[in-house]
């Protein structure tokens, strides 16, 4: 990739791609409801809309049928995201972009690390962000970047993170102009610092996650209790999360009595995440979705995300599993 631009947060990186991009009022952004609220509201801090695809039940992913039903006239942008850190189907979703003149702003916050069929992820889309939260592959205490192979947006990302500030002449720093409103989305010297060490152990963190998503799905793909999301050969996963779907049909319980049963046993279980429109803010401002995207919806009430990280051992692991048999031999009809 040409051009790395870094940020104070990943959704700092996603706002100044919306920013970059142009997106303003009137305008519409696709993506996914099955996603961290950031990524929609990158949109909203523009004066856009967002709309809300539905997502693909076996990867989890946005259905691009799904976004061919939801663009509008005034679509102007894309916005993936690549859950828990497969990538999106970026073969269909590139070429239909194209077809429209649509910006495609890939949310690789989960999937740095991964690839698309032999393509790194930052390589796949016009934009691609990436967030370096503590939880992420790594970290820079807090921050971010954009990706992408454009000069254009590089240079319009870069004018962004520094209050939209541009230098007419290179000797006279002090002559400056502010034709656009931009932001103090700039990155620290010490957090670049830890991200540069943090990048030395980049292969090494992922191929840990790598392997403990290997033994979860070992162990869990005969399971009569869970279902896995799909893991296409040809794509390499950034195993940000690990998730299953609850077969509830065999379970006599809804979700959350699971996750609460599994945090009785000590496990860390959570929940990625509560779809982007239910939550007050959105039904407020742009009313009620219920039912927009059944398959998103179907698929929420049956998520659960277990614990994986590079510091966890084969016992802890193990734990988790003896825990998740515990719970559903209880609960098992």
């Amino acid at each position: 990739v040409a051009h790395a631009v870094a940020f104070s947060n990943g959704t700092a990186a996603l706002h100044a791609a919306c920013w970059a991009a142009g997106l303003g009022p009137g305008d519409e952004a696709i993506t996914t409801p099955l996603t961290f609220a950031a990524t929609a509201n990158a949109v909203v801090y523009q004066g856009a809309r967002p709309v809300f695809a539905d997502v693909d039940t076996a990867s989890l992913n946005v259905d691009p049928d799904a976004i061919k039903r939801a663009a509008t006239a005034r679509t102007r942008a894309l916005l993936p995201v690549d859950f828990a850190g497969l990538p999106c189907d970026y073969e269909r979703l590139v070429p239909l972009a194209r077809e429209h003149g649509w910006v495609v702003i890939a949310d690789a916050a989960h999937s740095f690390g991964g690839s698309y069929r032999g393509r790194s992820v930052g390589a796949l889309a016009d934009m691609t962000t990436l967030s370096f939260h503590p939880a992420k592959l790594i970290t820079t205490g807090e921050g971010g970047a954009v990706l992408t192979d454009r000069a254009d947006f590089a240079d319009r990302l870069q004018t962004m993170r520094h209050h939209g500030i541009l230098y007419a002449e290179a000797a006279r720093p002090w002559r400056h102009d502010i034709p656009e409103l931009g932001q103090n989305y700039r990155l620290t010297d010490f957090q670049s610092a830890l991200g540069l060490s943090q990048v030395a152990k980049l292969d090494r963190f992922w191929a840990r996650r790598d392997r403990l998503a290997g033994r979860y799905r070992d162990r869990l793909s005969g399971s009569p209790f869970v279902e896995l999301p799909a893991l296409p050969r040809e794509l390499r996963h950034g195993w940000h999360l690990f998730v299953v779907m609850l077969r509830l049909e065999r379970l006599g319980a809804d979700r959350d009595t699971i996750v609460e049963a599994l945090r009785a046993e000590n496990i860390g279980a959570t929940v990625h995440y509560p779809l982007v429109y239910r939550h007050t803010f959105y039904r407020e401002r742009f009313g009620d979705s219920a039912g927009l995207c059944p398959a998103a919806e179907t698929v929420e009430a049956r998520l659960v995300t277990l614990p994986l990280f590079p510091a966890m051992t084969e016992g802890d692991q193990d734990d988790v599993l003896h825990a998740l048999d515990k719970v559903f031999a209880h609960y098992a009809r």
